[in-house]
């Protein structure tokens, strides 16, 4: 439901729901714990369980200037937080609902009013309310005002790290992609549309690549060469030897293009023993291990015996 003006008036009635909130970007292991929570006390209750989060990040709302890099994109994260089991999604627009509301009104106009809450999960972290008045304890007080039990989950930490949205960014860009799957509890993923690209891996130099040039303030790994997956997530027939919704193996390049002098910063996968034109297709690429940093070669021969030992590292890696 997008905006709460979608939300029905009977929602969750007469017994009332279990409600979690949060950005959720990444959907990583700590948001899991939030999120399953919520998710186990909802089915002890015999109620649904509801998600509320927001699109786009409040801070890009508030101060762009200090909007994180995004790590998942809506649909992707949507499509995680369905899979922990969730029945209702309640996406918010902060330029339009919630913003300058009270932290009681937070609670009482929508989350016992219009979401029918009768139990709330917050990590130990979470603001609300206009100016972020609002702290776990206050929302326990108004709980108990407005007839909404709080349950405040712990912070997860990976000895003594917080696990964080921050803190994969951090290892994300410090190229320390083995920290960020495990803080994520999966691989780090991107997904956007095929477009053409410079001809780093063209398929005149035998290396036909799948090039994606993400949005301007998506996360992706430092620059480098990664053994992977590649998934055509779209539905339509692939003109080839793929099919959509399977995973592929590849070996994937992420940075600009300093041999063949193309500055975007783009994805680039090689899919392993397959050929099918995906201009255009929308991919889903899983970043599995490091396999080398980016260089610039003096020469297209260079390249391409760098290339070779690339691809043999990736099918170890993958074992494929």
């Amino acid at each position: 439901m997008r905006g709460l003006a979608e939300v029905p008036h009977d929602f969750g009635r007469p017994d009332g729901t279990v409600v979690t909130i949060g950005v959720f970007d990444g959907v990583h292991r700590g948001h899991q714990l939030l999120i399953t929570q919520a998710v186990n006390t909802a089915r002890q209750l015999g109620l649904e369980s509801v998600v509320m989060t927001f699109d786009p990040h409040p801070r890009t709302v508030f101060a762009p200037e200090t909007a994180p890099a995004e790590l998942t994109p809506f649909a992707e994260r949507a499509r995680h937080i369905a899979e922990l089991g969730v029945d209702y999604l309640v996406v918010i627009d902060f330029r339009v609902e919630l913003a300058g509301d009270s932290a009681e009104s937070y609670v009482r106009d929508t989350l016992a009013g219009r979401l029918n809450a009768k139990h709330v999960v917050v990590g130990r972290n979470f603001t609300f309310g206009r100016g972020a008045e609002g702290t776990p304890e206050t929302m326990t007080s108004l709980g108990e005002k407005y007839g909404v039990d709080v349950t405040v989950v712990q912070l997860l930490d990976d000895g003594g790290v917080r696990i964080c949205s921050t803190a994969i960014r951090d290892q994300l860009a410090g190229g320390n992609l083995g920290v960020a799957t495990d803080y994520m509890g999966r691989p780090f993923s991107v997904v956007s549309a095929i477009e053409r690209g410079a001809g780093r891996g063209g398929r005149e130099l035998g290396y036909p690549t799948a090039n994606q040039y993400v949005p301007e303030g998506a996360a992706l790994p430092a620059d480098g060469v990664y053994a992977g997956w590649l998934t055509i997530v779209d539905d339509a027939r692939i003109d080839g030897d793929m099919e959509p919704g399977v995973r592929y193996p590849a070996a994937i390049s992420v940075g600009t293009n300093p041999t063949f002098g193309d500055e975007r910063r783009s994805v680039e996968s090689f899919v392993l023993d397959r050929d099918a034109d995906l201009y255009d297709r929308v991919a889903r690429v899983e970043f599995v291990a490091k396999v080398r940093d980016m260089v610039k070669f003096d020469s297209v021969d260079e390249l391409l015996e760098h290339m070779g030992r690339d691809v043999a590292r990736t099918r170890e890696i993958l074992g494929a």
